[in-house]
């Protein structure tokens, strides 16, 4: 299967860049082909503009859309790998959503409702959190962390099998709860 990983964090010495490596190589071991998309090291532009949005709205894909589009398209399978910032994700990876999901490649009104029109056989999102667990279930706060993404980007763009995993308490647990985790990336990869 191709494999497209949206990576996002500023920081390449992150636990989540250990994360995406481990991921990556869980999926290489069990022979997918495999892009990382790395949108701080591509220096990506999460900002749709309003010359952007009038060309799209004319039927013309900007070429730095297009180009976009091209790599989601390439891949059978997407992963998404950041951090939990403030309930959600980070405003790069919503602007790549923004820019890159667009009517017509991703899905379409009708009038029967909208349609996903995305064919990937699943996505996986793997998300860190600096809080613990018990505050994200004691303020009922999980389905405001995963939800935005599963169901209202992914399954609504038409991917049916969307997946999440939470890790919490990331700045405070252990070298060897994090080796834990680490090992469950991998293992995620290979069981893709």
């Amino acid at each position: 299967m191709k494999v497209l990983i949206v990576f996002t964090h500023p920081n390449p010495n992150s636990f989540n860049h250990a994360l995406l490596e481990k991921m990556t190589a869980g999926l290489k071991k069990a022979g997918h082909e495999v892009k990382i998309k790395d949108l701080y090291q591509e220096n990506f532009n999460p900002i749709l503009s309003a010359d952007d949005l009038s060309q799209l709205q004319k039927g013309i894909i900007p070429p730095k859309i297009a180009k976009e589009q091209k790599q989601l398209l390439w891949a059978d399978a997407l992963v998404f790998i950041y951090p939990l910032w403030w309930f959600g994700r980070p405003a790069m990876l919503k602007g790549w959503f923004d820019i890159v999901l667009t009517n017509g490649l991703a899905f379409e009104y009708s009038s029967e409702g909208v349609k996903g029109l995305l064919k990937h056989k699943r996505a996986f999102v793997l998300i860190t959190a600096g809080g613990s667990e018990d505050y994200f279930k004691d303020n009922d706060a999980l389905q405001l962390i995963h939800r935005p993404i599963t169901d209202g980007t992914l399954s609504f763009c038409g991917i049916k099998d969307v997946s999440h995993k939470i890790y919490y308490d990331i700045a405070s647990i252990s070298d060897a709860e994090r080796s834990v985790i680490l090992d469950e990336a991998e293992k995620f990869g290979l069981d893709f």
